[in-house]
Protein backbone atom coordinates (compact mmCIF):
# COMPACT_ATOMS: atom_id res chain seq x y z
CA UNK A 1 0.00 0.00 0.00
CA UNK A 2 1.05 3.50 -0.70
CA UNK A 3 0.90 6.09 1.62
CA UNK A 4 1.24 10.05 1.84
CA UNK A 5 2.60 11.61 4.53
CA UNK A 6 2.16 15.51 4.35
CA UNK A 7 4.58 17.40 6.97
CA UNK A 8 8.32 16.40 6.93
CA UNK A 9 8.44 17.42 11.27
CA UNK A 10 8.81 15.59 13.46
CA UNK A 11 5.46 13.81 13.82
CA UNK A 12 4.90 13.20 9.78
CA UNK A 13 8.43 12.07 9.53
CA UNK A 14 7.53 9.81 12.65
CA UNK A 15 4.30 8.38 10.82
CA UNK A 16 6.39 7.48 7.77
CA UNK A 17 8.57 5.64 9.88
CA UNK A 18 5.89 3.86 11.29
CA UNK A 19 4.34 2.85 7.99
CA UNK A 20 7.67 2.27 5.90
CA UNK A 21 8.51 -0.55 8.83
CA UNK A 22 4.92 -2.26 8.54
CA UNK A 23 5.89 -2.44 4.85
CA UNK A 24 3.93 0.28 2.84
CA UNK A 25 5.41 2.70 0.72
CA UNK A 26 5.31 5.61 1.69
CA UNK A 27 5.78 9.49 0.11
CA UNK A 28 6.66 12.42 2.15
CA UNK A 29 5.52 15.70 1.33
CA UNK A 30 6.69 19.04 2.14
CA UNK A 31 7.73 22.33 0.57
CA UNK A 32 10.11 23.25 2.01
CA UNK A 33 13.42 21.35 0.80
CA UNK A 34 15.50 22.02 4.03
CA UNK A 35 12.95 20.36 6.54
CA UNK A 36 12.69 17.68 4.11
CA UNK A 37 16.18 16.93 3.74
CA UNK A 38 16.03 17.33 7.82
CA UNK A 39 13.87 14.78 7.90
CA UNK A 40 15.83 12.20 5.52
CA UNK A 41 19.11 13.03 7.76
CA UNK A 42 16.58 12.44 11.34
CA UNK A 43 15.94 9.04 9.80
CA UNK A 44 19.44 7.95 8.66
CA UNK A 45 20.40 8.57 12.56
CA UNK A 46 17.67 7.03 14.21
CA UNK A 47 17.76 3.96 12.17
CA UNK A 48 21.60 3.83 12.42
CA UNK A 49 21.42 3.94 16.54
CA UNK A 50 18.82 1.13 16.16
CA UNK A 51 21.58 -0.89 14.26
CA UNK A 52 23.83 -0.07 16.98
CA UNK A 53 21.67 -0.93 19.89
CA UNK A 54 21.21 -4.49 17.50
CA UNK A 55 17.65 -3.86 17.28
CA UNK A 56 17.78 -3.87 13.86
CA UNK A 57 20.31 -5.05 11.42
CA UNK A 58 21.52 -3.10 7.80
CA UNK A 59 19.31 -5.01 5.86
CA UNK A 60 16.42 -3.83 7.56
CA UNK A 61 17.80 -0.01 7.91
CA UNK A 62 18.14 -0.17 4.07
CA UNK A 63 14.71 -1.59 4.00
CA UNK A 64 13.10 0.94 5.41
CA UNK A 65 14.57 3.43 3.90
CA UNK A 66 14.07 2.55 0.60
CA UNK A 67 10.52 2.38 1.61
CA UNK A 68 10.27 6.05 1.98
CA UNK A 69 10.67 8.89 -0.85
CA UNK A 70 10.37 12.47 -0.12
CA UNK A 71 8.55 14.68 -2.57
CA UNK A 72 7.57 18.73 -2.78
CA UNK A 73 4.47 18.75 -5.01
CA UNK A 74 1.09 17.74 -3.83
CA UNK A 75 0.28 16.08 -7.23
CA UNK A 76 2.95 13.18 -6.64
CA UNK A 77 0.46 11.91 -3.65
CA UNK A 78 -2.07 10.65 -6.96
CA UNK A 79 -1.65 6.84 -6.21
CA UNK A 80 -1.75 6.86 -2.42
CA UNK A 81 -4.30 4.59 -1.19
CA UNK A 82 -3.98 6.65 2.30
CA UNK A 83 -2.89 9.96 2.72
CA UNK A 84 -2.14 11.83 6.34
CA UNK A 85 -1.57 15.13 7.18
CA UNK A 86 0.66 16.35 10.45
CA UNK A 87 1.07 19.72 9.60
CA UNK A 88 0.35 23.23 11.77
CA UNK A 89 -2.56 23.19 14.03
CA UNK A 90 -4.19 25.56 11.83
CA UNK A 91 -7.96 24.47 10.89
CA UNK A 92 -8.10 26.93 7.73
CA UNK A 93 -4.44 25.89 6.19
CA UNK A 94 -5.51 21.59 7.02
CA UNK A 95 -8.71 22.57 5.05
CA UNK A 96 -6.92 24.37 2.22
CA UNK A 97 -4.74 21.27 1.85
CA UNK A 98 -7.65 18.92 1.75
CA UNK A 99 -9.41 20.87 -0.93
CA UNK A 100 -6.39 20.70 -2.83
CA UNK A 101 -5.58 16.87 -2.28
CA UNK A 102 -8.37 15.74 -3.04
CA UNK A 103 -7.91 16.94 -6.64
CA UNK A 104 -5.18 14.63 -7.04
CA UNK A 105 -5.89 11.40 -4.92
CA UNK A 106 -8.28 8.74 -6.34
CA UNK A 107 -12.00 8.72 -4.87
CA UNK A 108 -11.62 5.69 -3.01
CA UNK A 109 -8.36 7.53 -1.19
CA UNK A 110 -8.74 7.56 2.78
CA UNK A 111 -7.61 11.52 3.81
CA UNK A 112 -6.99 11.65 7.24
CA UNK A 113 -5.64 14.21 9.72
CA UNK A 114 -3.06 13.88 12.96
CA UNK A 115 -4.74 16.87 14.62
CA UNK A 116 -4.69 16.16 18.45
CA UNK A 117 -8.05 18.66 19.07
CA UNK A 118 -8.98 20.50 16.14
CA UNK A 119 -12.67 19.05 14.73
CA UNK A 120 -12.25 16.58 12.33
CA UNK A 121 -16.16 16.89 11.22
CA UNK A 122 -15.07 20.82 9.97
CA UNK A 123 -12.13 19.24 8.82
CA UNK A 124 -14.08 16.86 6.41
CA UNK A 125 -16.37 19.61 5.51
CA UNK A 126 -13.71 20.86 2.99
CA UNK A 127 -13.84 17.63 0.76
CA UNK A 128 -16.31 17.40 -2.06
CA UNK A 129 -16.47 13.54 -0.45
CA UNK A 130 -16.42 14.13 3.34
CA UNK A 131 -17.26 10.53 4.08
CA UNK A 132 -13.02 9.55 3.32
CA UNK A 133 -11.99 11.77 5.85
CA UNK A 134 -11.11 10.48 9.40
CA UNK A 135 -8.86 11.30 12.18
CA UNK A 136 -5.65 9.39 12.99
CA UNK A 137 -3.63 10.68 15.79
CA UNK A 138 -0.26 9.64 16.66
CA UNK A 139 1.45 10.74 20.00
CA UNK A 140 4.98 11.79 20.08
CA UNK A 141 7.73 10.27 19.33
CA UNK A 142 5.46 8.32 16.93
CA UNK A 143 7.56 5.05 16.14
CA UNK A 144 8.02 4.45 20.13
CA UNK A 145 4.29 5.49 21.43
CA UNK A 146 1.65 2.64 21.02
CA UNK A 147 -1.08 4.30 20.96
CA UNK A 148 -3.03 5.82 18.23
CA UNK A 149 -6.45 7.26 18.51
CA UNK A 150 -8.82 6.98 15.78
CA UNK A 151 -11.57 10.00 15.44
CA UNK A 152 -14.34 9.54 12.75
CA UNK A 153 -16.38 12.31 11.71
CA UNK A 154 -19.61 12.31 11.62
CA UNK A 155 -19.59 11.85 8.03
CA UNK A 156 -16.86 9.49 8.25
CA UNK A 157 -18.50 6.10 6.66
CA UNK A 158 -17.93 3.03 8.51
CA UNK A 159 -16.45 1.21 5.88
CA UNK A 160 -13.40 3.95 6.02
CA UNK A 161 -13.47 3.52 10.05
CA UNK A 162 -12.87 -0.54 9.52
CA UNK A 163 -10.12 0.43 6.91
CA UNK A 164 -8.34 2.41 9.25
CA UNK A 165 -8.80 0.27 12.42
CA UNK A 166 -7.29 -2.60 10.51
CA UNK A 167 -4.30 -0.47 8.94
CA UNK A 168 -3.46 0.87 12.28
CA UNK A 169 -3.40 -2.69 13.55
CA UNK A 170 -1.31 -3.62 11.06
CA UNK A 171 1.51 -1.37 11.86
CA UNK A 172 1.75 -2.83 15.22
CA UNK A 173 -0.20 0.38 16.91
CA UNK A 174 -2.78 -0.05 19.82
CA UNK A 175 -5.99 1.65 18.31
CA UNK A 176 -8.16 3.29 20.68
CA UNK A 177 -11.57 4.91 19.05
CA UNK A 178 -13.01 8.39 20.05
CA UNK A 179 -15.99 10.45 19.48
CA UNK A 180 -15.00 13.49 17.56
CA UNK A 181 -14.64 15.96 20.67
CA UNK A 182 -12.79 18.65 21.86
CA UNK A 183 -9.38 16.82 22.98
CA UNK A 184 -10.96 14.02 21.66
CA UNK A 185 -9.31 11.02 24.76
CA UNK A 186 -5.93 12.01 25.71
CA UNK A 187 -5.98 15.89 25.43
CA UNK A 188 -9.55 15.74 27.07
CA UNK A 189 -8.70 13.85 30.10
CA UNK A 190 -5.03 14.58 30.49
CA UNK A 191 -6.06 18.64 30.94
CA UNK A 192 -5.91 18.18 34.81
CA UNK A 193 -2.78 16.99 35.37
CA UNK A 194 -1.30 20.36 34.06
CA UNK A 195 -4.26 22.75 35.08
CA UNK A 196 -4.66 21.78 38.34
CA UNK A 197 -1.17 21.60 39.22
CA UNK A 198 -0.64 25.19 38.01
CA UNK A 199 -3.63 26.06 39.90
CA UNK A 200 -2.04 24.42 43.32
CA UNK A 201 1.29 26.67 42.39
CA UNK A 202 -0.83 30.13 41.81
CA UNK A 203 -2.69 29.09 44.78
CA UNK A 204 1.23 29.55 46.90
CA UNK A 205 0.45 25.53 48.47
CA UNK A 206 3.71 24.13 47.23
CA UNK A 207 6.84 25.46 44.92
CA UNK A 208 7.16 23.68 41.40
CA UNK A 209 9.64 20.62 42.50
CA UNK A 210 7.66 19.65 45.25
CA UNK A 211 4.40 19.33 43.39
CA UNK A 212 6.65 17.36 40.52
CA UNK A 213 7.79 15.02 43.15
CA UNK A 214 4.65 14.86 44.77
CA UNK A 215 3.14 13.07 41.43
CA UNK A 216 6.03 11.31 40.39
CA UNK A 217 7.29 9.99 43.85
CA UNK A 218 3.38 9.08 44.98
CA UNK A 219 1.84 8.66 42.00
CA UNK A 220 4.48 6.85 39.83
CA UNK A 221 4.30 9.47 36.39
CA UNK A 222 7.08 9.15 34.41
CA UNK A 223 7.52 13.28 34.72
CA UNK A 224 6.21 15.71 37.04
CA UNK A 225 3.71 18.28 35.36
CA UNK A 226 6.22 20.72 35.44
CA UNK A 227 8.55 18.82 33.69
CA UNK A 228 6.08 17.77 31.25
CA UNK A 229 4.70 21.33 29.60
CA UNK A 230 8.87 22.19 29.77
CA UNK A 231 9.31 18.88 27.25
CA UNK A 232 5.85 19.52 25.44
CA UNK A 233 6.89 23.47 24.85
CA UNK A 234 4.67 25.90 26.93
CA UNK A 235 3.71 27.25 23.60
CA UNK A 236 2.13 24.22 22.66
CA UNK A 237 0.67 22.72 25.67
CA UNK A 238 -0.88 26.42 26.27
CA UNK A 239 -2.40 26.58 22.98
CA UNK A 240 -4.28 22.59 23.48
CA UNK A 241 -5.53 23.94 26.31
CA UNK A 242 -7.39 27.12 25.17
CA UNK A 243 -8.41 25.59 21.97
CA UNK A 244 -10.05 23.05 24.25
CA UNK A 245 -11.68 25.68 26.76
CA UNK A 246 -12.95 27.83 23.52
CA UNK A 247 -14.08 24.27 22.22
CA UNK A 248 -15.71 23.27 25.32
CA UNK A 249 -17.71 27.04 25.39
CA UNK A 250 -15.56 28.07 28.24
CA UNK A 251 -16.02 25.17 30.51
CA UNK A 252 -14.37 25.99 33.55
CA UNK A 253 -12.98 23.04 34.16
CA UNK A 254 -10.53 23.41 31.24
CA UNK A 255 -9.74 26.86 32.36
CA UNK A 256 -5.97 28.03 30.60
CA UNK A 257 -3.70 28.88 33.46
CA UNK A 258 -1.92 33.19 33.25
CA UNK A 259 1.02 31.53 34.67
CA UNK A 260 1.36 29.15 31.60
CA UNK A 261 0.22 32.26 28.98
CA UNK A 262 2.75 34.50 30.56
CA UNK A 263 5.77 31.65 29.90
CA UNK A 264 4.72 31.36 26.42
CA UNK A 265 4.35 35.16 26.19
CA UNK A 266 8.43 35.81 27.52
CA UNK A 267 9.43 33.06 25.40
CA UNK A 268 9.81 31.00 28.43
CA UNK A 269 8.96 27.41 26.43
CA UNK A 270 10.79 24.80 28.09
CA UNK A 271 14.05 22.77 27.25
CA UNK A 272 13.80 24.03 23.67
CA UNK A 273 14.44 27.45 25.19
CA UNK A 274 16.61 27.31 27.41
CA UNK A 275 14.26 28.12 29.77
CA UNK A 276 10.75 27.08 31.13
CA UNK A 277 9.72 26.39 34.79
CA UNK A 278 12.95 25.30 34.90
CA UNK A 279 16.26 26.29 33.68
CA UNK A 280 17.98 23.78 30.97
CA UNK A 281 21.52 23.19 29.77
CA UNK A 282 22.98 22.60 26.33
CA UNK A 283 21.98 19.12 26.46
CA UNK A 284 18.52 20.12 27.89
CA UNK A 285 19.25 18.70 31.50
CA UNK A 286 17.50 20.84 34.18
CA UNK A 287 20.43 23.04 35.02
CA UNK A 288 21.68 25.77 38.07
CA UNK A 289 18.49 25.30 40.52
CA UNK A 290 18.95 23.01 43.49
CA UNK A 291 15.88 21.47 42.96
CA UNK A 292 16.84 18.27 44.88
CA UNK A 293 17.37 19.83 48.27
CA UNK A 294 13.99 22.12 47.63
CA UNK A 295 12.47 18.51 46.85
CA UNK A 296 13.58 17.30 49.81
CA UNK A 297 13.09 19.68 52.32
CA UNK A 298 9.34 20.06 51.04
CA UNK A 299 8.87 15.98 50.86
CA UNK A 300 9.09 15.95 54.96
CA UNK A 301 6.16 17.94 54.61
CA UNK A 302 3.66 14.46 54.12
CA UNK A 303 0.62 15.94 54.38
CA UNK A 304 1.09 18.41 51.45
CA UNK A 305 2.62 16.02 49.21
CA UNK A 306 -0.07 13.38 49.36
CA UNK A 307 -2.87 16.28 49.35
CA UNK A 308 -1.39 17.48 45.99
CA UNK A 309 -1.33 13.94 44.79
CA UNK A 310 -4.79 13.16 45.67
CA UNK A 311 -6.05 16.33 44.43
CA UNK A 312 -4.69 15.98 40.65
CA UNK A 313 -5.43 12.48 40.34
CA UNK A 314 -9.19 13.00 41.28
CA UNK A 315 -9.40 15.60 38.96
CA UNK A 316 -7.91 13.05 36.43
CA UNK A 317 -10.21 10.43 37.15
CA UNK A 318 -13.20 12.48 37.34
CA UNK A 319 -12.46 13.77 33.46
CA UNK A 320 -11.91 10.04 32.70
CA UNK A 321 -15.36 9.44 34.26
CA UNK A 322 -17.07 12.32 32.33
CA UNK A 323 -15.41 11.19 29.12
CA UNK A 324 -17.07 8.03 29.62
CA UNK A 325 -20.09 9.34 30.66
CA UNK A 326 -20.27 11.50 27.13
CA UNK A 327 -19.94 8.35 25.57
CA UNK A 328 -15.96 9.90 24.13
CA UNK A 329 -14.75 6.12 24.09
CA UNK A 330 -15.68 2.78 25.99
CA UNK A 331 -13.63 2.66 29.29
CA UNK A 332 -11.04 0.16 27.93
CA UNK A 333 -10.17 2.66 25.28
CA UNK A 334 -10.35 5.69 27.61
CA UNK A 335 -7.62 3.53 30.02
CA UNK A 336 -5.99 2.43 27.30
CA UNK A 337 -5.54 6.24 25.88
CA UNK A 338 -3.90 7.14 28.91
CA UNK A 339 -1.24 4.24 29.99
CA UNK A 340 -0.46 3.94 25.80
CA UNK A 341 -0.75 7.21 25.17
CA UNK A 342 0.76 9.50 27.86
CA UNK A 343 2.67 6.74 30.01
CA UNK A 344 0.37 6.88 32.91
CA UNK A 345 1.38 4.23 35.71
CA UNK A 346 -2.07 3.05 35.49
CA UNK A 347 -5.79 3.49 34.06
CA UNK A 348 -7.47 6.35 35.62
CA UNK A 349 -10.80 4.60 35.87
CA UNK A 350 -8.80 1.53 37.18
CA UNK A 351 -6.91 3.98 39.55
CA UNK A 352 -10.67 4.74 40.73
CA UNK A 353 -11.71 1.36 41.24
CA UNK A 354 -8.40 0.82 43.39
CA UNK A 355 -9.07 3.73 45.31
CA UNK A 356 -13.13 3.85 45.89
CA UNK A 357 -15.51 5.25 44.12
CA UNK A 358 -16.49 6.70 46.85
CA UNK A 359 -13.21 8.22 47.81
CA UNK A 360 -13.67 9.95 44.06
CA UNK A 361 -16.76 11.39 44.86
CA UNK A 362 -16.27 12.18 48.67
CA UNK A 363 -12.98 14.39 47.74
CA UNK A 364 -14.41 16.23 44.83
CA UNK A 365 -17.31 17.28 47.09
CA UNK A 366 -15.17 18.84 49.42
CA UNK A 367 -12.94 20.39 46.70
CA UNK A 368 -16.37 22.00 45.43
CA UNK A 369 -17.19 22.89 49.15
CA UNK A 370 -13.85 24.74 49.26
CA UNK A 371 -14.05 26.17 46.21
CA UNK A 372 -17.76 26.95 45.01
CA UNK A 373 -16.38 26.37 41.24
CA UNK A 374 -17.79 24.75 38.86
CA UNK A 375 -14.50 23.32 38.22
CA UNK A 376 -14.52 20.33 40.93
CA UNK A 377 -18.51 19.54 40.07
CA UNK A 378 -18.50 15.36 40.53
CA UNK A 379 -19.43 13.37 37.35
CA UNK A 380 -23.15 11.87 37.31
CA UNK A 381 -21.27 8.62 36.68
CA UNK A 382 -18.99 8.56 39.62
CA UNK A 383 -22.24 9.42 41.23
CA UNK A 384 -24.20 7.18 39.90
CA UNK A 385 -21.71 3.76 40.38
CA UNK A 386 -21.58 4.80 43.93
CA UNK A 387 -25.60 4.67 44.58
CA UNK A 388 -25.65 1.50 42.58
CA UNK A 389 -22.67 0.17 44.59
CA UNK A 390 -20.89 -0.73 41.04
CA UNK A 391 -17.17 -0.60 39.76
CA UNK A 392 -15.73 0.46 36.51
CA UNK A 393 -14.06 -3.20 35.61
CA UNK A 394 -16.09 -5.35 37.99
CA UNK A 395 -19.48 -4.88 37.25
CA UNK A 396 -18.90 -2.68 34.69
CA UNK A 397 -21.67 0.41 34.65
CA UNK A 398 -23.94 -0.02 31.29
Amino acid sequence: MIVGVIGSGTMGSGIAQVAATAGCKVKVFDTNSQTLEKSKNTLEKILSRLVEKGRIDQAEKNRIQGNISHVQNLKDLRDAKLTIEAIIEDLDIKKKVFSELENYVSKDTIIASNTSSLSIASIASSLENPERCIGIHFFNPAPLMKLVEVIPAVQTSEEVTNQVVNIIKDWKKVVAIAKDTPGFIVNRVARPFYGESLRILEEGLADIATIDWSLKTLGGFRMGPFELMDFIGNDVNYTVTETVFKAFYYDPRYKPSFTQKRLSEAGYLGRKSGKGYYNYDENGKISSQNVTSSVVEKSSKEEISQYIFERVLVMLINEAADALFWNVASAEDIDNAMTKGVNYPKGLLLWADEKGIDWCVNTLDKLYDEYREDRYRCSPLLRKIVREKKMFFKGVVS
